[in-house]
């Protein structure tokens, strides 16, 4: 405990100035918000009451959508805690499903709970869960699917679902945290440092008002502020690998399987386009003036595609998001790559080795570009037409620092739309080699490529999985051996502090348990000397009461105190430690 001491008071004055360094990272800052939803939750298991008889004479569901791991277990879940529901009401469940699925006979499971999934927003909160006010806006496959709301309220009196409702919610959360939660924040900040940008979260709507003064109609102009808010919806029985996404007014919702790893799926776009809608709106104005041009490409490209939509302004939020998805994709992916390559250089000696190196990595990115012109191309296609003009703008401003929110009116004024109309011929070279190349990962997906997505947290996942299984040794060493590649990671040094501590725990030497101490301490101080503005502050907190438990436990109080205070400074940030810091420093306090 000599070297614990001794570095105790210099880590108490580095934890001040780290914790200054490391501003909080609230997702909801950032209008993100992460809960399940009550009222999906019901009409969802409400329609996994549905069954028939199989020609064998015995029950079979009528919605067997695939689940994850995860939400097979809740479904079993489910049906045992609602095993008593009246008979009757399962009838009239299985009833309009049946009488659903024969009006829709070419859908799949997952196809058919889509419209059932809107219209449970379009319900009120539980438990009224009453119809919308206003019907005649709604789409025809939300009003096809309207009159199950009835069913819906009566199976919520009347299953029992409503006593076991918040305890679902906590399930959901629980199975949220490991996987969902992380990844949201990743794709947050790896979507908003790409565009160099904050969204908007609150839009200001200016209201017209009319009253009579002196016998005069006076017209009043009120500003009315909303909440603009992007809901992460984990839901526990959608679809493995389905996302589906909603906007409703000003909020916008992506449902998704509550296990699901968002750094590289479709809920991207779907955040992207929370924050560019409310650019594409601000300049508007600009926008209208080139109209024209980019009408007449909407109406070449109808002539082949005839679903796409001739709203202008959908078209260039449309094809926004899809130079930004491209774009930030191969530009982090070739930013991996090249720092992988500049740490396999230092290990070669011979100008021969680095030549080849160096070479791979040009053919990476060359591919990467392919792949980018390939997904332009596809989403040209559908309708958004001016993608390949804002990919080339973003990859102009990737390492300015330019926020796109000051960039955009320039980008819009710029467009000269005639250049537009033959990208697809620009890019037909390139198009193909993406083609092939897909191709070939999909016949040899044994094959590695270059980079691995998202390196770190695909490691760690899998690391995390060791350590559950309580093979320490083989977790340290695979922390280990990913920390000699990726020396600058918090999460790496948390996870070595973990380990420490869990195999410190199954220790009766003193000795060998004080070791053990000290390599956790060691790797939770790392922990917050190579956090950065990005790191997560849950991670921070975390760490601080890590650290100030092992000098509580060699009776350090006055030490474990100042740790535990620059936890709680962090403050009450989701999956921290503060509760435990503050009901901690009460217990020292209280102590003699």
């Amino acid at each position: 405990m000599t070297k614990i001491a001794l570095t105790a008071a210099f880590f108490v004055a580095c934890a001040f100035t780290a914790i200054a360094q490391v501003p909080t990272m609230d997702l909801s800052n950032y209008g993100v918000k992460i809960e399940p939803d009550k009222r999906l939750m019901v009409v969802l298991a409400a329609m996994e009451m549905a069954t028939d008889k199989a020609d064998n004479g015995q029950e079979k569901k009528l919605i067997s959508t695939p689940l994850t791991k995860s939400g097979e277990r809740f479904r079993q879940k489910l049906q045992a805690d609602l095993a008593d529901a009246p008979a009757d009401l399962k009838q009239k469940i299985s009833t309009f499903i049946s009488l659903y699925k024969k009006r829709h006979a070419k859908a799949t499971d997952a196809e058919t709970i889509a419209p059932f999934v809107s219209m449970a927003y379009a319900l009120t909160p539980v438990p009224e869960l009453n119809d919308p006010v206003v019907t005649t806006d709604l789409p025809g496959e939300l009003l096809d699917v309207l009159d199950f709301a009835p069913l819906v309220r009566e199976f919520y009196r009347r299953s029992g679902i409503s006593s076991h409702l918040d305890e679902y919610v906590k399930l959901y959360q629980q199975e949220a945290d490991s996987v969902l939660r992380p990844s949201a924040k990743d794709m947050v900040a790896d979507l908003l440092d790409y565009l160099h940008t904050k969204p908007q979260t609150i839009y200001v709507e200016k209201k017209k008002t009319q009253s009579k003064a002196h016998g005069k109609t006076v017209e009043t102009i009120t500003p009315v502020e909303h909440d603009r808010r992007f809901f992460i919806v984990p839901e526990l029985l959608a679809p493995a690998g389905n996302i589906t996404f909603l906007n409703i007014h000003d909020d916008y919702y992506v449902v998704l399987p509550a296990d699901t790893d968002l750094s590289y799926s479709e809920a991207r776009r779907a955040y992207l386009q929370y924050v560019i809608d409310a650019l594409t709106l601000a300049n508007s104005k600009d926008i209208f003036t080139k109209k024209d041009g980019i009408k007449a490409l909407l109406d070449e490209r109808r002539k082949s595609n005839p679903d796409v939509s001739p709203d202008v302004f959908l078209t260039v939020t449309r094809s926004l998001v899809a130079a930004a998805d491209a774009r930030q994709l191969e530009y982090s992916r070739a930013q991996i790559a090249t720092q992988q390559t500049r740490t396999k250089l230092s290990a070669l000696k011979t100008d021969v080795e680095k030549k080849a190196v160096t070479d791979d990595l040009a053919k990476y990115k060359a591919s990467l570009a392919d792949e980018t012109a390939l997904r332009l191309s596809e989403d040209y296609e559908k309708g958004a037409v001016l993608d390949f003009y804002f990919a080339d703008q973003l990859k102009g401003t990737e390492d300015s620092g330019f926020d796109i929110a000051s960039s955009l009116r320039e980008m819009v004024l710029s467009l000269d739309t005639t250049k537009e109309a033959n990208r697809l011929g620009q890019n037909a070279d390139a198009r193909k080699r993406a083609l092939a190349a897909r191709a070939e990962r999909k016949n040899r997906p044994d094959v590695a490529t270059t980079i691995v997505e998202n390196p770190v947290t695909t490691k760690l996942l899998e690391i995390q999985k060791t350590i559950e299984a309580k093979d320490y040794i083989q977790a340290n060493a695979a922390l280990k051996d990913l920390q000699k590649t990726n020396p600058t990671e918090p999460r790496i040094y948390y996870n070595m502090g973990r380990v420490a501590s869990l195999q410190a725990e199954g220790l009766t030497d003193s000795d060998a348990q004080s070791k053990k101490l000290l390599e956790a301490k060691t790797a939770y101080e790392n922990v917050l000397r190579t956090a950065t503005p990005r790191t997560d502050p849950a991670l921070i907190s975390l760490s601080y009461v890590a650290l100030a438990k092992i000098y509580e436990f060699y009776d350090q109080k006055d030490y474990a105190l100042k740790i535990y205070d620059a936890a709680i400074k962090v403050g009450d940030v989701t999956n921290g430690a503060y509760k435990e810091a503050m009901d901690a420093k009460q217990r020292l306090l209280k102590s003699p």
